[in-house]
């Protein structure tokens, strides 16, 4: 995962109204709020793509590393040394927050920023803790039968049957059956794994050379395809600047020259008709 955080030793051109932080990762929660004020309004005015752009955005990231180090902890319990891995999907977050916060929203970044780092979390465990996707009825069933199979086990020295799970746990027969077969969600062998072997016991192939992989390119037809009538319903100058932003790769300084308005202009058009969007695609999601 990469923050574009600046490599050690390197030096960044630093903005004249922005202070030099030799060690943001030292700077207080306290004064991170004061000084984070000053960088994002910058931010708003910096040209992406600059040295100085960068110097501002990745100090905000360091600066704010606190919080996904407290959101984190409510996760080390879980036993799975996986600490590291938290710790990264919840940088992504912080890093989402940074680029989609904006002063005017008149709310704490620290306030914004939780949720963003917190649901990349939820989302990583959500991702790789169950192989396939299986509903939450399920996964409990498969807490509660674990349980259930453990006490069973101990008391009748050997692993319970179907029906004494049912009866234990007052449920279906049936329902029994689906857990244990929804709890083969809960790991996936190796994809390495050998799917034959000759005589003399060696593998001629694995699973993964049989299996066909997931085509990225499908989400974003699909994405495309819901996209393609809000586009639709912008005006003229909104397709227009959303064209020119993601098709063209211009950055807002860029457009904000043909348009002959401000680059800060550009960002609020670009967050207005952004927002549309995505309320659009939640709507119909």
């Amino acid at each position: 995962m990469s923050t574009a955080l600046k490599a050690p030793g390197t030096r960044t051109a630093v903005p004249e109204a922005l202070p030099q932080i030799a060690d943001p990762g030292k700077i207080s929660p306290k004064d991170a709020r004061a000084l984070g004020k000053l960088f994002f309004d910058q931010l708003q005015i910096l040209e992406e793509g600059t040295h100085e752009y960068q110097y501002a955005r990745n100090t905000l990231i360091e600066m704010n590393l606190s919080l996904v180090q407290f959101a984190a902890k409510r996760y080390r319990n879980r036993g799975d040394g996986q600490m590291e891995d938290i710790i990264q999907v919840g940088t992504i977050g912080l890093i989402k927050a940074i680029d989609r916060f904006e002063l005017s929203r008149e709310v704490e970044f620290t306030s914004f920023a939780i949720p963003y780092i917190v649901g990349e979390i939820k989302r990583f465990f959500r991702d790789t803790t169950w192989s396939v996707h299986v509903p939450r009825r399920l996964q409990e069933l498969r807490v509660t039968l674990a349980k259930a199979k453990e006490q069973l086990g101990t008391s009748l020295d050997r692993d319970p049957t179907v029906a004494e799970l049912a009866s234990h746990l007052d449920i279906g027969e049936e329902e029994v059956i689906e857990g244990l077969i929804a709890a083969n969600g809960y790991t996936a062998g190796s994809l390495d794994l050998p799917t034959d072997s000759d005589q003399s016991g060696s593998s001629s192939r694995s699973y993964a050379d049989i299996t066909g992989d997931r085509d990225p390119g499908m989400d974003m037809v699909e994405n495309l395809h819901a996209l393609a009538p809000l586009l639709g319903s912008l005006d003229e100058r909104d397709r227009g600047i959303v064209a020119m932003r993601f098709g063209q790769e211009m950055t807002q300084a860029q457009i904000g020259e043909h348009l002959g308005v401000s680059q800060m202009h550009v960002s609020r058009l670009l967050t207005r008709i952004l927002t549309k969007l995505r309320e659009g695609m939640l709507t119909q999601n």
